[in-house]
């Protein structure tokens, strides 16, 4: 005891000299940053023999090089990359490289340097097949084939695979008009006009016509109609595909009037695309329309909505046939392997129905949860890992690519940090992830203990997957607005994963993520004074604003967490919009919602809660019973009131 508080002053003064010094670092790495990008090597040099042995200098090091790139110095490139061999920064920076080494057409050494890369980024591929075609490689083409549907905006270096493709005679008239139609259901006009440039000369149709037919849909088709050729009929089905984007009806009314002028490829096409646009406005029609399409070639997103369009209608056979038409990898996915087993099960095929649920049963996700109730089992944390050793804690606190992480942290610098951490958890054993996860609690980075722990496969710790900070002010916050503290805990966790500073890219802020209206709305309805929207930002605000905007929502829809949930994402009108006119099973309203983000945000929260609720209460919960049955649409339903 005498010899620590003998030494405790040292010790404490050892530490802030080593936090200065840290502090110290930062800022000369923030301004090798900032030479680096104004192109300032001078300064940027002065900076790197500031740095010492500071976490971030090997990336002040990769600026350097990246200067230098133009100089060809190879050799001071090769043995950085070999000495952060594996490392995020070695990967990026090899990355760059190729890119340059591209430009030059450096076939040979993007040849040696690609098959370093660990995870290359599409354009990177690309330039690897450029170097294989300069060898006359010719197993690119098939590669490419794969990407002829799927790649809608291809990065610069992938243009001249795609062209070879289409040289070469592997791509027909067929697949151009076919790659067209999917640039133009993804709303990439400009990219349908670039791929039109594949057809002979003669079969191209007009740039202006082109936009006529996209941009003023029923003025081309009153004037225009069919036109000649093939073309003419293309171009009236993307009229009516852009008609259907704001009514599916009149499209349907229009495509009616000239369906005997198109060819069936044609047809079938433009009704898929009116059923598609249907479907995601929730029309009865939209399983007819279908049907309609026939052997239409559907993307992934019109497999998708074909199947929430029948589940919404309750058409369990359209359900089945459809799931089994999609492509292997989109059918493999857990939502469709869910609703596979339940229409098997509506079909009394019991035995194929379970061994679906099988597969996806003890997943950690919405639908796993729903599988494993299909099979009687209860949702419950598995049991917990044992805490990481004091060596396991050394581990992760020495790991360089975390270090530099931790040090992006400290320096404000969170897109960067994320992205080292992200890279350092790669091949890393459960054990590894724990310890990473327990070290990014206990520096208070919420998000990245969360997601480290979330990785795990068979040592789990659920406490650090569903973390509960700020209880001390998220918990009375929940009790005085009679809110379920694991359903406010569940939106939290997917907002913002606990962090405070947290802004949405459409200006959402906090914890709990509130837009400026609604802040502001609420503030006033609690009558705060005082109130700037700078407040968002502090935890005991935001939590009041945010548990007393979700009770308002609640009450406002039926006392409901799923159209709360998504109301809080949407906003109550869209809620209640998407109601059905009938009653809706819960995870039917859910998987239905159109916005890809809310309905994605509506499965996790509720997800989400069911852990909560049984970590804080010691006892399993339901998401099924949590889910219920949404109540149909009425005329006379309440209004949202003033609810923002």
């Amino acid at each position: 005891m005498k010899f620590h508080a003998r030494f405790a002053p040292l010790a404490l003064g050892l530490a802030l000299s080593l936090s200065v010094f840290a502090q110290d670092g930062d800022t000369v790495f923030l301004t090798a940053r900032d030479a680096f990008r104004v192109g300032d090597i001078n300064k940027l040099e002065r900076a790197i023999g500031q740095l010492g042995n500071h976490e971030l200098a090997p990336y002040a090091e990769s600026y350097r090089l990246r200067m230098w790139m133009d100089r060809g110095d190879s050799g001071s490139l090769r043995d950085f990359l070999q000495r952060y061999d594996g490392s995020y920064i070695a990967e990026k920076l090899r990355a760059d490289w190729i890119r340059w080494l591209g430009k030059r057409s450096a076939w040979n050494e993007i040849d040696a340097e690609f098959p370093k890369m660990i995870a290359p980024e599409a354009d990177i591929t690309c330039y690897s097949q450029q170097a294989r075609l300069a060898r006359d490689d010719r197993s690119v083409l098939a590669e490419a084939e794969k990407m002829w549907l799927s790649m809608l905006e291809p990065p610069e270096s992938c243009r001249p695979i795609l062209d070879m493709l289409v040289s070469s005679q592997k791509m027909g008239t067929d697949d151009v008009w076919a790659r067209v139609r999917r640039q133009v259901e993804a709303n990439r006009p400009g990219w349908a006009k670039t791929t039109l440039n594949y057809l002979p000369d003669s079969q191209i149709p007009d740039g202006r016509t082109f936009d006529s037919a996209l941009n003023n849909a029923m003025s081309y088709l009153v004037k225009q109609g069919t036109g000649n050729g093939r073309a003419g009929r293309e171009l009236a089905a993307f009229a009516i595909q852009r008609l259907a984007v704001n009514d599916p009806r009149v499209a349907a009314d229009e495509l009616d009037k000239i369906k005997g002028k198109l060819q069936d490829s044609e047809r079938q096409w433009a009704w898929s695309q009116i059923a598609l646009q249907g479907a995601k406005k929730h029309f009865a029609e939209s399983v007819d329309w279908y049907a309609r399409a026939g052997k239409a070639l559907l993307s992934d997103d019109g497999y998708q909505w074909k199947v929430r369009a029948a589940l919404r209608a309750q058409e369990w056979g359209v359900v089945r046939d459809t799931i089994q038409a999609m492509p292997p990898g989109l059918a493999a996915l857990p939502e469709w392997i869910y609703w596979l087993g339940r229409a098997q099960q509506a079909g009394g095929k019991t035995t194929e129905a379970n061994a679906l649920f099988e597969r996806i049963a003890g997943q950690p996700n919405f639908y796993g949860n729903l599988a494993d109730e299909e099979m009687g089992r209860q949702i419950v944390p598995p049991p917990k890992a044992k805490p990481p050793t004091a060596e396991e804690q050394k581990a992760a606190r020495d790991n360089p690519g975390i270090r530099r992480s931790l040090a992006f942290f400290r320096a404000d610098l969170r897109t960067e940090a994320v992205k080292e951490w992200n890279w350092s958890l790669r091949g890393m054993d459960d054990r590894e992830l724990l310890a990473a996860a327990d070290l990014a609690k206990r520096n208070q980075i919420w998000d990245r203990a969360i997601n480290t722990a979330d990785k795990t496969k068979n040592e789990h710790d659920y406490t650090l997957r569903f973390l509960a900070p700020y209880g001390e002010t998220v918990r009375p916050a929940a009790l005085n607005q009679s809110l379920d503290d694991a359903w406010v805990y569940g939106l939290m966790r997917q907002e913002s994963r606990f962090i405070t500073s947290a802004k949405s890219n459409v200006g959402a802020s906090g914890l709990m993520q509130l837009m400026p209206a609604t802040a502001k709305w609420v503030a006033k309805k609690v009558g705060l004074r005082d109130f700037h929207q700078g407040k968002v930002h502090d935890t005991e605000t935001n939590v009041l604003l945010g548990t007393t905007y979700m009770r308002l929502v609640m009450e406002n829809l039926d006392n409901h967490p799923v159209l709360a949930s998504a109301a809080y994402n949407a906003g109550p009108g869209r809620a209640k919009k998407w109601r059905a006119d009938r009653p809706l099973e819960g995870a039917i309203y859910a998987e239905t919602i159109p916005f890809s983000e809310t309905r994605d945000y509506v499965k996790k929260v509720m997800s989400n809660s069911v852990y909560y609720s049984a970590i804080f209460n010691g006892k399993p919960d339901s998401l099924k019973a949590r889910l219920g049955t949404i109540g149909a649409r009425t005329a006379d339903a309440p209004k949202d009131a003033d609810l923002p």
